[in-house]
């Protein structure tokens, strides 16, 4: 599976987004692999990524990508990705 870390950047937020959901991917064993992408270069990357990660406002910008888009309201918040993420993946 490969898991699509979105923020406006590309820099630091979605580092700590990416740190964050690979913990919530070891919690939940799931066989993942995290890339980050700013807003500009998202839609591109999407069309390999099974599943998106972003804030709210961004998912907003991107609009249907094809693929689940998994709004996260805090990016350091351990459970609340790993729950969002494990809903996302199990369906």
């Amino acid at each position: 599976m490969r898991i699509l870390a979105v923020c406006g950047m590309g820099i630091g937020t979605s580092v700590l987004l990416k740190t964050n959901t690979e913990r919530a991917i070891q919690e939940l064993g799931l066989d993942a692999d995290v890339e980050i992408a700013d807003i500009g270069t998202a839609r591109g990357a999407a069309m390999t990524a099974d599943v998106v990660l972003t804030s709210s406002e961004l998912a907003a910008e991107l609009g249907d990508m094809g693929v689940p888009i998994v709004v996260v309201e805090s990016f350091i918040d351990g459970a609340e990705i790993r729950d969002k993420l494990g809903a996302a993946v199990t369906g």
